[in-house]
């Protein structure tokens, strides 16, 4: 009998609704935010209403386009966290009534594991390999910068963590120093297509064991930036891809030695990059590059499951239903940390 898990994302600016049978995605409704750009970045308060206003036409929409009926859902899966609690109360409030009206589970889901398992989701007709159990993942989005060993669908061990920073969110402060519009990081990376990676060199974080820090790269892009315009008031705008480029190859080269780094010291062969910053391309030309090298089984979501999206949570949710790993009406979000 097949099983339809219903995914809910609203952990921030967008409102994602999913559906899933079994490991084939049927649909993947997100509506986007762009109130938001004209404050460069994300008003937790606005994006909590923008939720309120969005969630239930996004998703009707999900089960319309699924083609299928919502008594024939199996479960409810829903962010729990982490992510802005606001956003977050919005999708876990809407799910919660939704699953019990329905009679039916109600499943939570770390967004940061749901990142990872959009590795393993597959649309009609779709056939291609899927990681093997255990490998590393790459999970690098705008909070987080994460080396993990996923062992399981239900368990990762995080062995390298940001100590301060996250790699997209320092993508982001980059272009608003730039004045470049937000989201900055796939600006960015547009704009270093046609850039010089070595016009400019910036200070690369030293940071023991497979840990990230990037508030000392961002500081060093800051100063560099001001001690410059001192010097000629249109310097960015003169050099502006050159610096996407230099500024986008010092943050790849950074997570790139730790990948290498943590593919030495556990001898995994299969890799898999997760999060928004996935979409970069040049981390995925640089892991394709880090894979040839060591002989790696690759693995790169596709660009629409690399940002906030339902059908990764959908996907978590569906490897959780098969343990019978069900949440009850009380359960509450959680803001950051994990869960898993």
């Amino acid at each position: 009998m097949d099983t339809y898990i219903l995914g809910i994302e609203s952990s921030c600016d967008d409102t994602s609704a999913a559906v899933l049978c079994n490991n084939i995605l049927l649909s993947n409704e997100i509506a986007s935010q762009k109130v938001h750009e004209q404050f460069g970045g994300v008003v937790p308060e606005l994006a909590s209403r923008a939720h309120q206003q969005n969630i239930i036409p996004v998703v009707e929409a999900a089960i319309r386009t699924a083609n299928i009926d919502k008594k024939q859902l199996s479960a409810v899966a829903f962010t729990r966290g982490p992510g802005l609690p606001g956003s977050l109360m919005v999708g876990v409030s809407f799910a919660k009534s939704l699953a019990w009206s329905l009679g039916i589970p109600l499943i939570d889901v770390d967004h940061m594991h749901a990142h990872v398992m959009a590795n393993f989701l597959l649309t009609p007709g779709e056939t291609r390999s899927v990681p093997q159990f255990p490998f590393l993942c790459l999970i690098v989005s705008g909070g987080h910068t994460q080396i993990a060993i996923i062992k399981n669908p239900l368990e990762r061990e995080i062995i390298g963590n940001t100590i301060d920073d996250a790699a997209g969110e320092t993508f982001d402060k980059a272009a608003k120093i730039m004045s470049l519009p937000y989201p900055g990081g796939p600006v960015i990376d547009k704009l270093a297509q046609s850039g010089n990676a070595s016009a400019f060199r910036f200070a690369k974080p030293r940071i023991p064991d497979l840990n990230f820090s990037f508030s000392g790269l961002k500081t060093s892009i800051l100063y560099f930036l001001r001690d410059e315009l001192k010097k000629d008031e249109n310097f960015i705008e003169k050099n502006r891809a050159d610096l996407c480029a230099s500024i986008q190859k010092t943050i790849i080269d950074f997570l790139t030695e730790k990948t290498e780094k943590a593919v030495k010291e556990t001898g995994i062969k299969t890799l898999a990059l997760a999060g928004g910053v996935s979409a970069n391309s040049g981390l995925r030309a640089a892991m394709q590059q880090l894979a040839a090298n060591y002989n790696l089984d690759l693995h790169i979501p596709k660009l629409s499951y690399t940002t906030d999206n339902a059908a990764m949570i959908a996907m978590a949710g569906y490897f959780r239903y098969q343990q019978g790993l069900f949440a009850g009406l009380n359960a509450v979000p959680y803001a950051t940390g994990a869960k898993v």
